[in-house]
């Protein structure tokens, strides 16, 4: 196995999969790259079984195929050290790679490529569609931060792509906090669902570049597969029905309020210094235009408030949430104004950009109150 290629060409291609690669791998294969040089094109492969990250280069010139897995780290350390500039690499013996450049050369060890992971993507009965890249990249951004943790429901702990005849929705849950985001170009006639685990999405929202265009996602009843550019991630699938999460989204909520995004949230992060560290508890008094937060400690003595203007339609209200949970959502939007509707003190709050309000509600959350402490 021997080839040619340029530094900073591999060194894209092996920063492009690396994150497929275990911060603690159990075993040392894990922590390699698999480099199959075949007919003038070479695939760098990265995985821990749960993720599959392949992309796929050109090089210069080569002499004879091959397959081997070489220690990742070493390799990226050395390449962010080189200039750009054609690198001869090469198997040198059973068991040491070999990298040279104009001035120098490096000697790395290799396994054999039998001994890495195999992952197998969707069959034949996947089902395809094709996404705008930058609708996915911003989908994911607006709700895998509301992902659980749960170990009793796994659902929860990714993201529900519901793709129905009219658009397709992006759905996450933590329980106390729900976010919807919806991309009316992708539809399908006959609806399909998967949940994607908040690990590669968060992945694949790194690694996809502002000059891809499209996304084609194929999938079966267990595993994904995301295509772009020359890059290849396959994934398993959670498994198990999402929650109708349809059913909790507030469709009468009458009380309307709506302010500055960021003197709302910056308001917000003030209070909460003052509320009980425990439960995070902030109230809202509201009333005609004019919105009151507040928070208390009592087991510290401390309590704050703060007075703002808004511009708030509907009855007084007196309403508690977890400070936590709404700097998340409204910290993960980038509107300039915030409509937040309510139906009472005890009923879910809806959170939208002003700006989607009369454009199907694009970007939504969901957040339940709590009872005053």
């Amino acid at each position: 196995m021997k080839f040619v290629i340029s530094s900073s060409d591999l060194l894209k291609g092996a920063l492009a999969v690396a994150k497929a690669i275990p911060a603690k791998a159990t075993a040392q294969i894990r922590e390699c790259f698999l480099f199959e040089l075949k007919d003038g094109k070479l695939d760098i492969t990265a995985s821990d079984t749960e993720l599959t990250l392949k992309t796929t280069l050109d090089v210069e010139s080569s002499e004879q195929n091959g397959c081997i897995a070489i220690p990742a780290k070493h390799l990226i350390e050395l390449l962010k050290e080189l200039p750009d500039q054609p690198l001869t690499l090469s198997v040198k013996d059973a068991s040491t790679f070999e990298c040279r450049w104009s001035s120098g050369q490096s000697s790395l060890p290799y396994f054999p490529a039998d001994d890495f992971p195999q992952t197998k993507g969707a069959d034949e009965s996947a089902i395809s569609i094709d996404f705008p890249a930058q609708s996915l990249v911003e989908g994911i951004a607006s709700t895998v931060y509301a992902t659980a943790d749960d170990e009793i429901r796994p659902t929860m702990n990714g993201i529900y792509f519901d793709i129905c005849e009219d658009s397709t929705t992006l759905v996450a849950s933590d329980a106390h906090k729900l976010i919807c985001y919806t991309v009316p170009e992708v539809k399908r006639e006959e609806p399909v669902s998967f949940i994607l685990h908040k690990r590669p999405a968060a992945v694949l929202r790194a690694i996809i570049g502002k000059d891809c265009e499209n996304v084609n996602i194929r999938f079966d009843a267990k595993t994904m597969e995301f295509s772009f550019d020359s890059t290849l991630a396959i994934c398993r699938q959670i498994p198990g029905k999402f929650p109708r999460y349809r059913d909790v989204i507030p469709q009468n909520n009458s009380n309307c309020l709506r302010i500055d995004r960021v003197m709302f949230l910056n308001s917000i992060r003030r209070i909460a210094v003052c509320s009980d560290k425990a439960s995070s508890q902030i109230k809202f008094s509201l009333d005609r235009d004019k919105l009151e937060i507040t928070a208390q400690d009592l087991g510290f003595s401390i309590a704050a408030y703060e007075k703002l203007s808004c511009n708030y339609d509907g009855e007084s209200i007196e309403i508690s949430f977890k400070a936590n949970f709404l700097i998340e959502i409204l910290s993960n939007m980038s509107c300039n104004e915030v409509v937040m509707k309510f139906a009472d003190s005890k009923r879910a709050a809806l959170i939208v950009p002003a700006e989607d309000e009369d454009e199907s509600e694009k970007l939504c959350g969901i957040i339940m109150p709590v009872m005053f402490a």
